[in-house]
């Protein structure tokens, strides 16, 4: 009897207005189950990442995926999360004989049966887990961000729209890493171009 390999699949970063946003894709081992998976936006950060580094010791499989901002800016947000998903997916090794992904849409040419399952990271193990990873390597990433682009607070933010990245935004103009097809990034862009 072959034994199903369920993926759960969820993204971290659609929502900011920087940074990329970040696929994960988890098989989780039954034979090592892992206490206190829950939607990584309802845990701690540092609940996150001790549970980030038990997933990656115990599950069978996992991949984490980056999409950029020029990639964003080239397909969507959506089309890109999607993307995303399906890359996670495909590279998983072994490979899932179902992904459960978070939302409600399920992305274009997957490899296996695929089932889109809305609020799918407080209800599938394997879909928190891979919220759980997501959101660890993303937030890892900005506050890198804020090294490398000091000024704007992604290491506070995370390159979500707070007041602060708004003003910052318009205080020093979008860098490199900020989605140019955002329209906040937008506004700043053309008043960057008038001055």
């Amino acid at each position: 009897m072959k034994i199903e390999l369920i993926a759960g699949v969820d993204e971290a970063g659609r929502g900011p207005l920087a940074g990329p946003v970040v696929v994960a894709a988890v098989i989780l081992d039954p034979a090592q189950p892992i206490a206190g998976l829950a939607d990584s936006k309802t845990l701690t950060a540092k609940r996150r990442e001790l549970l980030a580094e038990q997933i990656r010791t115990h599950a069978l499989a996992y991949t984490v995926v980056a999409l950029e901002p020029a990639e964003i800016d080239q397909l969507n947000i959506l089309a890109a999360s999607l993307e995303g998903m399906r890359r996670a997916s495909v590279a998983l090794n072994p490979q899932p004989t179902r992904v459960l992904v978070d939302g409600n849409k399920v992305p274009p040419n997957m490899p296996c049966q695929c089932e889109a399952i809305v609020k799918g990271d407080s209800k599938i193990m394997a879909i928190s887990a891979a919220s759980i990873l997501a959101k660890t390597v993303r937030d890892a990433g900005m506050v890198a961000a804020e090294r490398l682009y000091p000024g704007y607070g992604f290491a506070q933010h995370k390159g979500y729209p707070t007041a602060d990245h708004l003003a910052a935004l318009r205080r020093l103009g979008p860098c490199a890493i900020h989605r140019r097809s955002f329209a906040p990034v937008r506004a700043a862009l053309s008043v960057d171009l008038l001055a």
